[in-house]
């Protein structure tokens, strides 16, 4: 008979992709291995290949479609035809419509139980709400978060009624609602990702719109900051170093390291200056846990490095950063930015950092507040390094004035973690390892 593709697992924490590009077209020959689908998620894009050596018989999806983990993406030809793969979409269409549709018997009785309060979601419930995608287009469609939905469904399954019910509940009723479907940890506030906003007036009344959908990396780097903002009690510490020398060192040794195939920007210097902080002062490299209670101290340096692409900002990762030299960093950052900005990194590429350090500097800027990449600690932030006259004692003790090529350097950090006290400590290591390369030359 014909055989079924569905979208397989892309990931840990990963339960949908939209499909950016269709490889290949009904009738043609492919082998096992070869890529047929581009799919992207909020991560990065994924190459999607063929389980099978046969013939493309049907294709289920289209460019811009949302699917799901579990949905039948592509139809192959096998022993028989394709009806009963057809009578398998179309079945499982039919569950999902029945799922969602409502029983005379639940209609009456909640008809019968108007009064009572909804039902709420098991408190120990986590991962994916489960609903339809049609369910799951209706709530984007009406700024509806599925997580705070009480379901009526079968197995804890959000229907559309749902949505719909919970979106025309006045304020007032949503709020105890939302917190009865999914209560938050103890000590924690209530995280609603975009919930709870006042209704946007209709720009088009006084002038051309155009809308733009909220997507993938887009997507995804919307709700990683306001769950870090709302959730993180973040403070910021700033500070400048000396980087005269450090400046000088990086121009007699960048030509040599571009002949190996990487780049030696000031960067790649941070991540070492980091790695020496960061294993004097521990609980920088690690997360909290406020259920259990608990600060997870990570003994292994994996440095994210923001980099701006098109489809937005992505945070690629340099793992066990301690171990490799400055030559070494040079190449595999520059690689690996370059795979990122090409739509080529990995799922493993962006996740399991540490401690992130995001660079302003190449756009100008003299400060920022970088935000925290949730659940990691803190991340440092750099902007451009400018020249400028500096007061400071000379070698034989008089003070003097002159230009010195001063970095700005910007901490966020989690207030619950690490104290006003701890984020000095550590800055004033880094700016020590940057303000004296002779520090860091070992590594070469």
């Amino acid at each position: 008979m014909a055989r079924s593709f569905k979208l397989p697992d892309l990931g840990e924490g990963i339960h949908e992709a939209e499909i950016i590009e269709v490889l290949v077209s009904v009738g043609d020959e492919v082998e096992e291995g070869d890529n047929v689908l581009v799919a992207e998620t909020d991560k990065a894009a994924v190459e999607i290949p063929s389980p099978y050596t046969a013939e493309v018989t049907g294709i289920e999806v289209e460019v811009g479609q949302i699917v799901n983990t579990g949905d039948v993406i592509m139809v192959f030809s096998g022993e028989g035809d394709q009806e009963a793969v057809q009578e398998e979409v179309e079945k499982g269409e039919a569950e999902k419509e029945r799922k969602e549709k409502p029983s005379p018997e639940k209609v009456k009785a909640g008809e019968e139980e108007e009064e009572k309060a909804p039902v709420s979601v098991d408190k120990k419930r986590k991962g994916p709400i489960p609903a339809s995608p049609a369910t799951r287009r209706l709530a984007r469609e009406l700024g509806v978060d599925l997580q705070h939905v009480p379901p009526s469904g079968d197995a804890g399954r959000v229907t559309s009624d749902d949505v719909r019910a919970f979106a025309e509940q006045p304020e007032a009723e949503r709020e105890p609602a939302a917190r009865e479907a999914r209560p938050q940890a103890e000590g924690m506030p209530e995280f609603i990702p975009g919930g709870h906003l006042p209704t946007l007036p209709d720009f088009s009344k006084w002038g051309e719109v155009e809308r733009v959908p909220l997507r993938s990396v887009r997507r995804a780097t919307a709700r990683q900051m306001a769950l870090s903002w709302s959730q993180v009690p973040h403070v910021n510490h700033q500070d400048e170093v000396d980087i005269t020398e450090l400046e000088r060192f990086r121009k007699e040794h960048k030509a040599e390291i571009e002949e190996q195939g990487g780049k030696l920007t000031p960067t790649v210097f941070a991540m070492k200056a980091v790695i020496v902080a960061l294993k004097k002062f521990p609980r920088f490299n690690a997360s909290l846990d406020p259920e259990s209670e608990e600060i997870i101290l990570k003994d292994y340096y994996h440095i994210g490095v923001a980099v701006d692409t098109d489809r937005g900002l992505l945070v690629p990762v340099i793992r066990d950063a301690d171990q490799k030299s400055i030559t070494q960093l040079s190449i595999e950052l520059f690689e690996l930015a370059q795979r990122t900005r090409e739509g080529k990194a990995s799922l493993d590429d962006l996740q399991g950092g540490t401690f992130s350090i995001t660079n302003i500097g190449v756009l100008g800027g003299k400060s920022f507040f970088p935000i925290i990449n949730f659940p990691e600690v803190a991340i440092l932030g750099m902007a451009r390094a400018q020249w400028k006259p500096v007061i400071r004692k000379d070698g034989d003790g008089d003070w003097i004035t002159e230009p010195r090529y001063m970095l700005p350097l910007m901490m966020a950090f989690d207030h619950r973690v690490v104290d006003g006290a701890d984020a000095a400590r550590f800055m004033n290591v880094v700016k020590e390892s940057l303000r004296n390369p002779a520090n860091l030359l070992f590594t070469m």
